[in-house]
């Protein structure tokens, strides 16, 4: 789900309502902590096709660390929490992430994970605090980045939305199956 459109359509109804906690997010704020997260995949260097890993629980920073990732351009493995840190470590080598994304709760096997996975730059704990340069907590890590989008943003699969007949219409490069109905926009990254 790209927010851009409901941030800016509707930005103080929420984009979810956690259960078991009761907390809501509103699209605004979604839109961004996507965007935070974003500004700090390029900022550690990371760019269009690269690819990282989500393991944690369901938590209320889940679509965040999806959206991020969406909007961006980047791949993203998303990594079922029930796996042991060898199957993490697997996971992690195999897809050739670079950065982890992960909670407190399951912090203690991807330490053991990342101990087999010198490609692992970033250990991201979206509700920690940092422990070293590897292992880093969310807040402190995206403080002072953007809440803007990144200035590549529409590479990837973000929609474009103005006040023109362009409202709601998914920008294309031309090689996309969609794009071949009517091309309306043009890729500038080839």
């Amino acid at each position: 789900m790209y927010t851009g459109k409901h941030a800016y359509l509707r930005p103080l109804q929420p984009a979810f309502i956690m259960a078991g906690t009761g907390e809501i997010v509103t699209y605004r704020e979604l839109e961004a902590r996507n965007n935070r997260l974003a500004h700090l995949f390029r900022n550690r260097g990371m760019k269009r096709l690269d690819h990282y890993s989500i393991f944690m629980e369901n938590n209320n920073r889940y679509l965040e660390a999806c959206g991020a990732g969406e909007r961006s351009g980047l791949y993203f493995t998303c990594v079922n929490s029930y796996l042991t840190a060898g199957e993490l470590a697997y996971i992690l080598t195999n897809s050739q992430s670079r950065i982890l994304i992960t909670s407190k709760l399951k912090l203690d096997i991807a330490r053991e994970a990342l101990k087999e996975c010198p490609q692992v730059e970033l250990c991201i704990v979206v509700d920690g605090d940092s422990e070293s340069d590897r292992i880093v907590g969310l807040q402190q890590a995206t403080v002072g980045l953007p809440a803007t989008p990144i200035a590549d943003e529409y590479a990837g699969t973000a929609m474009l939305y103005s006040s023109g007949t362009t409202a709601g219409r998914r920008a294309s490069c031309g090689r996309c199956p969609s794009s071949r109905r009517r091309k309306i926009f043009r890729c500038s990254i080839s």
